[in-house]
């Protein structure tokens, strides 16, 4: 008797967590095809056997809700830069296997320029086009490739030639150039052409492996949310008003291991291409909290930290960065704040660590450095088991109830005031971090200020500030 036992792809997270609310399904509309293409993604690279140097480059749109599932390396770029970030990310680790996913108001709007010069210059990575006509994530505008006479929320009329012009099609320009090795449109329409998608998908992965060279897969996908039909329906709509625009068909199929940017293509040294190589922690990966190891003992630090503009938020992680390059560390510094100067949201994310970081994201933080109440409410409850939660007690007054965390208040106002300079409460608490964990020594900072042209005056108020700050940690902290 046989049995057919279906599974989830290795390379899916177990649970979602990021997405929040019910972490087993993902955001994805019925009917939409994003899920269909991420599951052929990640069945290839389970089959490859690829998943520790599989590096996704999303943007914006639904696309970029791939990296919630795919437990691969994954980059988050900005608006249309996907190719570029891809470009750099190759050139840096050629053995990594990188990746572009993009929808079509991504890559053929904003992104046109990116993508047009990566496949110019043949680069090695490959490139799944989402093209399902419209602006799916949000609203129903027309895109680049909507096509003709169909009605959006931005061409209310229809989509005319005298007015919007034609949709664009990307395989056909980007056939145009001799950088590309293989170019490929297919649709997610029934059981036949999604095979036609399972084997593009491979193909592409494959070049990159086998360093062929730039490998871009056009894939026509249904949105019953942005064409407002039913989700069995939706695949008959794109064979009825997109497959005549868009023929299916192989545009370019060659190998270009001979003109690829010098380092990039095929592993040297011999054996199979497919060989593994050492693994790269995964994005969030559950190593436990620093808390206050040694100084250079530090295995990988995730530490956020929050507050209003105007609190130096920012300018102190990018201190700890600064400080902790000069120490060898692999470092990533993201930054987050609403449009006020002052008084506005601020944030950011940074890690730390004496090994590969897979992704700047964090999810679930080491440390927590809040400077104000709205930060706890925010992330305090994320941060991991064992971790830290450093509090400014000047304006946090209430802290989660949690015992598996340790929790030390500093009062970096008053501190910095008696200072004289209320301006340097931030240095404080960067102070406080550093005593609590050890992960920078403070002379790195410091040296790092200097090399900037920081002012002697202001260099030496920073000291006395760090210094205030490992006092009252000293002083404070609770095991």
């Amino acid at each position: 008797m046989w049995e057919t036992k279906h599974d989830r792809s290795a390379s899916f997270y177990d649970r979602f967590e990021r997405k929040g609310g019910d972490t087993e399904i993902t955001h994805y509309c019925p009917g939409c095809g994003h899920g269909v293409l991420q599951k052929l993604i990640a069945e290839a690279i389970d089959d490859f056997g690829i998943q520790d140097r599989a590096i996704l480059v999303g943007s914006v749109g639904c696309s970029i809700f791939m990296y919630y599932y795919l437990d691969v390396g994954n980059i988050s770029s900005s608006h249309g830069r996907a190719p570029a970030v891809a470009t750099g990310v190759k050139r840096a680790r050629p053995e990594a296997v990188v990746f572009c996913y993009q929808g079509d108001g991504d890559l053929a709007a904003i992104g046109g320029n990116e993508i047009l010069h990566a496949a110019n210059r043949g680069e090695s990575i490959a490139v799944f086009f989402v093209n399902n006509g419209i602006y799916g994530m949000t609203g129903g505008q027309m895109a680049p490739t909507t096509p003709l006479g169909e009605r959006t929320t931005t061409s209310p009329r229809g989509r005319s030639f005298e007015v919007e012009g034609p949709p664009m099609r990307m395989c056909e320009l980007l056939a145009t150039l001799d950088g590309p090795a293989y170019i490929e449109r297919v649709a997610l329409t029934d059981a036949r052409q999604n095979m036609r998608v399972r084997k593009a998908v491979r193909k592409a992965l494959r070049n990159q492996i086998e360093g062929r060279g730039f490998s871009f897969v056009e894939v026509l996908s249904p949105c019953p949310s942005g064409w407002k039909v039913p989700p069995d329906e939706a695949m008959h709509w794109v064979e009825k008003h997109m497959i005549p625009v868009f023929p299916l068909q192989v545009f370019r199929d060659l190998d270009r291991s001979g003109h690829l940017p010098k380092g990039i293509g095929a592993r040297k040294g011999g054996g199979s291409p497919l060989a593994a190589v050492p693994a790269v922690p995964g994005p969030e990966a559950e190593a436990p909290a620093t808390g206050s190891v040694a100084r250079g003992e530090v295995g990988e630090e995730a530490l956020t930290l929050s507050g209003f503009g105007g609190q130096g938020v920012l300018f102190t992680g990018l201190a700890l960065a600064e400080g902790a390059m000069r120490e060898g560390l692999e470092v990533t510094w993201i930054p987050s704040y609403g449009p006020e100067m002052r008084g506005g949201t601020a944030h950011c994310h940074l890690h730390l660590s004496r090994s590969s970081i897979a992704s700047p994201w964090v999810s679930r933080p080491t440390s927590l450095i809040a400077f104000n109440q709205p930060s706890i409410e925010k992330f305090a409850r994320a941060v991991r088991p064992g971790g830290l939660l450093l509090a400014n007690a000047s304006m946090v007054k209430e802290v989660p109830d949690r015992k598996d965390i340790r929790i030390v208040r500093i009062p970096s106002y008053e501190i910095a005031g008696e200072l004289g300079n209320a301006k340097s409460a931030n240095m404080v608490m960067l102070g406080a971090y550093l005593e609590l964990t050890r992960a920078v020594d403070q002379e790195s900072i410091l040296a790092a200020f200097a090399e900037k042209g920081t002012r002697p005056g202001m260099l030496q108020g920073n000291r006395r500030a760090i210094e205030a700050g490992r006092r009252a940690a000293a002083e404070t902290a609770q095991p």
